[in-house]
């Protein structure tokens, strides 16, 4: 199709789906390949680059003075044939295209807008790129045309397959698909997106492929039944498919075949809107397919454009060959004449050239869903406004060698390519157009839905679209209410190789498979995490630890012998229990002071005793409740303090008691002189006095202090008193052994001394309960952890404070009480004289 103007743009478009190239022969003349099957929608966009031209020669604002004309052809979707027209175009050679005689002038073309395949685009633009000819494709989407070392005068207004890549990422990542199947065509189309999806989806969607395969481009029905196997095993729910029309055709009959259900289509743009795959077979396995499309556009005066077409009836030897008549036999199922043989015959209609269009039901006359017409009018008026700018330069001011200007006579074609890298526009219907320093448009695609209709159809709906920005990177907006999911649930899929590790746990990879598959280990204890899919776990600081879900830390638990645990309430029973008997015991001795047995044991000694028992009885509560560092100072002190006043009154007795049997002997009254009341009062303060220095250089030195212990339990705080000087705890407690020992040595020389009541045999028994649980102390201390060895502390003193207190105390009180009969000093002495 061709129309002559003083600048020709050139257009390549699909024109028939198939082609027939004869036998090569040696002529003269070249063969020429015969195209069939009409595709009436490449017509109707070469007709709307012809509609653009004929708009903007009507416009007095663009271009004035000067007429626009195109030369159209039809690539037969053939690289070979596509390639033969560009060079056609761009060289000028066709019969139909005159040049001046004196071959000066602009060349047959300074422009071409096309192609629509990638593939073509890629070879094509290869060659013209050497010589500076612009073309600007509307639906070629191979990121790899974005080089410009190899294509570096190269556009299009069609998004690159990066951005489409990136879309289709963005819908992932939205509905948090991580886990899907790839299908991409045996071409440049499918194999860059391949490559794209692979590089891409990693960093930026956080997903991975369960299976990557080609489709064959012929019908290779044993490849295709591995391929539709693969998916029928994977447990992807999500396919995405970067293919063409005749492919997808044969994997869904293969797909219907195998009866693959449940799966959530994703289409590219090259087959989102194939409405030759909206057929009661397939729509029950495609239905709630969501697809990326080029942008939808409006473009009035479009279809008042198309319906002016009318053959052309004056030259009925180019009828063959005339792509409108071709299209009017098409559209009107009728031939013009002469019809082929049989035509007639077989009840075939003859074309009149009267037919209305209006009368016929074709998508060729809907244009409520232009895209890849937008493109191509966005690449036309591209190409317009760049011609615009270049003839709009002022002498001498010129952006050219001499700061010249082009001029439509001498307009070389890359002039034209300095110039659309500047262009910058909006179209009627509201988008801007300008490319990037690639030669890219900025990229916009609107999301689609196939809804399925109740006859089997389907509807493509428009339910959200995607954009890219240099400033806020890609934009996604969706209305999930409008989307239809194609799930007895309604709802969108769950499509992952190994579900989210919850807050607690780990991530985990599988050896040998991708990122997203997956392990989730729990924490281990003292370890948290607190997010999903987590890497590590995190420890929890010194004084928490984590909770049995493991995903946050909570304060550890602290233990000390405490007032409110069953064990605290034991001993502090016992502590008061032992400190009222004292009282009592105090109190019957005082009340029966004058009694012969009180006094014949000494009542001061025991009034001391009893009162320092009293005071062992009641250290034992420094040793419950939490340590603070006055009561870890104080409770080892008073211990060993209270210990040995308590044993220096025992120790001081038994002497006495020694003494008084010798000085009853002839010649042994002297030895009363050294216990007198102010010797045993001295002695006693003087041994207490040593303790007190001991446990006064202790504090001063080393001082006990509270801790908080984690080793024996990592899940608990131990509040324990460290002695701070083992050497100290040492002296403290071999001072009170010593004392103990000496009186129980001395009170075992004296227990046969001839009383009736002989209070050494007493003191002996005492002292050997003391020792006895003092030995068995230490060793169970030692191995006791936490509270617990304050427990055996408090129960050593106790134990053998009670031993003490009863071993003393109880058999005086018994006969005070019980045996009144024998208080006195004839039943005292009597025995003893007796014997």
């Amino acid at each position: 199709m061709h129309k002559a103007g003083d600048v020709v743009f050139g257009g390549l478009f699909e024109g028939h789906f198939f082609s027939v190239f004869p036998d090569l022969s040696f002529t003269s003349k070249p063969p020429q390949p015969t195209c069939h099957g009409f595709d009436v929608l490449g017509f109707r966009q070469a007709q709307t680059m012809a509609f653009a031209i004929d708009e903007i020669n009507r416009n007095s604002n663009l271009l004035p003075n000067v007429t626009l004309g195109y030369s159209l052809y039809d690539n037969c979707v053939k690289l070979s044939i596509g390639f033969r027209a560009a060079l056609t175009l761009a060289n000028g050679q066709d019969e139909q295209i005159t040049l001046n005689e004196t071959c000066v002038g602009s060349p047959p073309v300074v422009g071409i807008v096309g192609d629509s395949s990638s593939t073509r685009s890629i070879a094509i633009s290869a060659v013209l790129g050497l010589y500076r000819v612009p073309m600007v494709s509307y639906f070629a989407t191979c990121s790899c045309l974005s080089d410009r070392q190899k294509f570096p005068s190269f556009f299009r207004t069609i998004p690159s397959d990066a951005f489409q890549v990136h879309a289709m990422i963005q819908i992932l990542k939205h509905f948090g698909w991580t886990w899907m199947g790839l299908l991409v065509s045996d071409d440049d189309y499918g194999l860059h997106a391949a490559r794209s999806f692979q590089s891409d989806l990693g960093p930026s969607g956080g997903g991975c492929l369960a299976y990557l395969e080609v489709l064959p481009w012929s019908n290779d029905p044993t490849e295709i039944q591995r391929i539709v196997g693969v998916m029928k095993k994977s447990t992807a729910r999500v396919v995405i498919v970067f293919a063409h029309e005749t492919n997808m055709i044969n994997l869904m009959e293969e797909v219907v075949r195998q009866h693959v259900t449940g799966l959530q289509w994703m289409a590219s743009e090259a087959w989102t809107a194939a409405t030759v795959l909206h057929t009661p077979q397939f729509m029950p396995y495609l239905g709630g397919t969501l697809g990326i499309a080029i942008r939808r556009g409006e473009i009035p005066g479009l279809k008042n454009f198309l319906l002016q077409i009318r053959p052309d009836l004056h030259h009925n030897t180019s009828y063959g060959n005339s792509m409108v008549n071709q299209f009017w036999e098409f559209m009107f199922r009728c031939r013009f004449a002469p019809p082929p043989a049989g035509w007639v015959e077989a009840g075939g209609a003859l074309c009149t050239g009267e037919e209305d269009l209006e009368n016929v039901e074709t998508e060729f006359l809907d244009v409520s869903n232009l895209r890849p017409e937008y493109n191509v009018y966005k690449a036309v008026y591209a190409l317009a406004y760049a011609l615009d700018d270049l003839l709009h330069c002022e002498p001498g001011r010129g952006p050219f060698k001499g700061h010249s200007c082009s001029s439509v006579q001498r307009l070389e074609p890359w002039q034209l390519v300095y110039s659309l890298e500047k262009v910058n526009f909006t179209t009627p219907f509201g988008d801007q157009v300008s490319f990037d320093e690639n030669g890219d448009a900025l990229p916009v695609y609107d999301v689609m839905n196939w809804i399925s209709l109740p006859d089997g159809g389907a509807e493509v709906l428009t339910v959200g679209e995607v954009k890219g920005s240099a400033s806020k990177g890609d934009e996604l907006i969706l209305d999930e209410d409008k989307i239809f999911w194609n799930f007895e649930s309604n709802q969108s899929p769950r499509s992952v190789c190994s579900e989210d590790c919850p807050p607690g746990t780990r991530l985990v990879r599988k050896k040998g498979k991708p990122v997203c598959c997956f392990d989730c280990v729990p924490c281990p204890k003292g370890k948290i995490t607190n997010k999903t899919n987590s890497m590590e776990c995190i420890s929890c600081p010194e004084d928490f630890w984590s909770s049995p879900q493991r995903d946050h830390c909570v304060p550890k638990k602290t233990e000390f012998l405490s007032y409110h645990e069953p064990l605290g309430i034991c001993l502090t029973t016992a502590s008061l229990l032992g400190t009222f008997i004292c009282v009592v015991v105090l109190g019957i001795f005082f009340h029966y002071r004058r009694t012969p047995i009180v006094r014949a044991n000494n009542s001061e000694l025991s009034f001391q005793l009893l009162l320092s028992l009293k005071l062992c009885f009641l250290c034992s509560l420094l040793f419950i409740g939490r340590p603070r560092l006055w009561t870890c100072q104080l409770r080892h002190a008073a211990f060993g303090i209270s210990f040995v006043l308590c044993v220096s009154c025992i120790l001081v007795k038994t002497m006495v008691v020694l003494a008084v049997f010798k000085a009853s002997k002839p010649g042994g009254e002297a030895s009363l002189k050294w216990f007198g009341v102010m010797q045993q009062r001295g002695t006693v303060l003087v041994l207490t006095s040593i303790q007190a220095a001991i446990c006064t250089a202790w504090l001063v030195s080393a001082s006990p202090s509270p801790h908080k212990n984690t080793q024996y339990h990592i899940d608990k705080i131990i509040y324990e008193c460290v002695v701070g000087s083992t050497i100290g705890f040492a002296v403290l407690l071999g001072y009170i052994g010593l004392l103990a020992i000496l009186s129980f040595l001395i009170a075992f020389l004296a227990r046969n001394l001839p009383d009736n009541f002989n209070e050494a045999k007493l003191i002996t028994f005492s002292m050997l309960i003391f020792c006895a649980v003092w030995v068995a102390f230490v060793p169970a201390y030692i191995s006791s952890p936490g509270k617990y060895a304050d427990a055996v502390e408090v129960f050593a003193i106790l134990a053998s404070s009670f031993g003490l207190l009863v071993a003393l105390f109880g058999p005086k009180c018994y006969i005070i009480l019980l045996r009144p009969e024998r208080n006195t000093r004839k039943a005292i002495m009597g025995r003893g004289i007796g014997s």
